[in-house]
């Protein structure tokens, strides 16, 4: 490989995290500076941060030198992406694995965004103050400076499962019930913040079982200005009644109030209205950016279609995806019908993998996602909102004032998914494992390291980290409580999806 390497710095499309990332992704470029040159290596660095798709094509586009990206923030994907696709010069995308800023959540998105365009790539990470003295990290950038590529063991990756009699047979009832009625996913717009991994149209859907409606985000303003104030004020009630803890005013939130819960519960409605008139299974929402300056965060409208317990219930979940990432919706609307089929509650959890850390000889992840965790992950109880606490969106990406809908996570055992795309085709990510109870201390570092107003989950993802970073291809993760393994395999194969099992004791290693 070439002896000069260029550093660039993704970004962000909006000035602020950018600004508040300077001081990290300084130090960490530092580092990465540091430890090139210990391995021969001279660097140079791209000026500035690519905040915008133009500038990875006219910053990255010519570079055919080798290329590391500091991943220490949240990236927008085609920040990187729009620059190197077409091109085989070693690609190296590096995190300084913090729980502060979400930099390891950008890399896992920026690297799925790769992979679905089929641009090769490698991940480094390590959380040594001093990298040069990580002597994996180490290990493994010499080997991508001398080979162009970083390989990791698969160990705890599988492409077979067994499957019990009695799971097959749930998965086939329920393939059959969506082969007779398409899965229908009501899109608000397209996915967010460049995740273009999440977002696969339907010419993907389609042979899986799934299409979309796509509607544009302005219909929740139109459709928001027709709700009968006497609605809002009867859902209000209803979410206070049923046990929502509400913290306006605090944390700094001056401006939220409970005008803000009622603005987001006008969106909910609307959103409502239009499942129901268009009869959509599930639902993906993007929010992000469009609606920002424009309405309250949709956070805790989504907290509420996740949950049975909600205004104007059916009874049923809308199983809904944040961000409108279908690669979530789907495993959502599949795990839901098959707890469902098993007599198990149907609440699924969208979360982000946020961060982790070891707890007495676990590595143990945060999950944690602003808002698309519904009731159920803090209760066990599908007919209360209670364990829902709703605090301000931090104000520095959320102008508009709104709610949250966090919580602490229950303990219990957990299947977990997410569709991906790669080699042109469809595949499914399965594993189990279980959420965890952290002593009180633990679960505040954990929670306030991270961000204190979203919803926790410290979940045994089945797998180590350096598994689950080297290969998984997402930020996102849909989470379900109680054992769907063997039915979530099998109903996956019977729609068409290529199957990756997690967790050397799931799977089966013959070809």
């Amino acid at each position: 490989m070439a002896k000069k390497v260029a550093i660039y710095w993704p970004g962000d499309a909006r000035p602020k995290p950018n600004e508040l990332a300077i001081p990290s992704i300084e130090a960490a470029t530092v580092q990465m500076e540091r430890a090139l040159k210990k391995l021969g290596r001279e660097s140079y660095r791209v000026p500035g941060f690519l905040s915008k798709p133009h500038e990875a094509i006219e910053k990255l586009g010519p570079v055919n030198d080798p290329i590391v990206g500091i991943f220490v923030h949240w990236v927008y994907g085609p920040h990187t992406t729009d620059g190197v696709v077409g091109k085989d010069n070693p690609f190296l995308m590096a995190s300084n694995f913090s729980g502060q800023w979400p930099g390891l959540v950008g890399l896992l998105n920026t690297g799925a965004c790769l992979e679905s365009l089929g641009r090769a790539h490698s991940r480094i990470w390590t959380d040594a103050p001093d990298w040069t003295t990580d002597p994996v990290f180490m290990e493994r950038l010499d080997e991508w400076c001398s080979s162009g590529q970083v390989k990791y063991g698969e160990d705890e990756l599988s492409y077979h499962a067994p499957v019990s009699e009695s799971a097959s047979a749930i998965a086939k009832n329920v393939a059959n019930d969506i082969k007779k009625r398409r899965i229908l996913i009501l899109m608000l717009g397209d996915t967010s913040m460049g995740m273009i991994n999440g977002y696969f149209g339907p010419r993907r859907l389609t042979p899986h079982g799934f299409t979309e409606h796509k509607i544009d985000q302005a219909w929740i303003i139109d459709r928001g200005r027709r709700i009968d104030e006497k609605r809002i004020g009867e859902a209000f009630q209803f979410v206070k009644n049923k046990g929502v803890t509400f913290h306006w005013g605090e944390r700094g939130g001056t401006d939220f109030d409970e005008n803000a819960t009622r603005e987001q519960l006008r969106d909910y409605l609307a959103v409502l209205d239009m499942v129901n008139e268009f009869k959509a299974d599930c639902l993906g929402w993007q929010y992000q950016l469009g609606l920002i300056p424009l309405r309250a965060p949709s956070d805790f409208a989504e907290g509420l279609f996740n949950s049975t317990c909600r205004p104007e219930s059916n009874g049923d979940t809308v199983a809904c995806a944040t961000e409108a990432d279908q690669g979530n919706v789907m495993p959502m609307e599949m795990m839901k019908r098959l707890l469902k089929a098993k007599g198990l509650h149907q609440a699924v959890m969208f979360h982000d993998v946020r961060w982790g850390a070891e707890h007495e000889g676990k590595f143990l992840w945060v999950l944690l996602n602003s808002g698309s965790c519904g009731a159920y992950a803090f209760n066990h109880n599908p007919d209360t909102l209670e364990g829902v606490h709703t605090y301000r969106q931090p104000a520095t990406y959320f102008p508009t004032p709104g709610g949250t809908f966090a919580g602490e996570s229950l303990p219990g055992e957990i299947t977990w998914a997410r569709a991906f795309l790669k080699g042109g085709a469809m595949w499914m990510d399965i594993g189990k494992g279980s959420v965890k109870k952290l002593p009180a201390e633990v679960r505040d570092a954990w929670w306030n390291g991270t961000t204190r107003e979203w919803p926790f989950m410290a979940a045994d993802l089945g797998v180590g980290r350096d598994t689950l970073m080297a290969h998984y291809l997402s930020n996102h993760v849909a989470v379900a409580y109680g054992d769907i393994f063997g039915e979530m395999v099998a109903l996956s194969q019977e729609l068409g999806f290529k199957v990756r099992i997690w967790g050397k004791s799931n799977g089966e290693k013959k070809a």
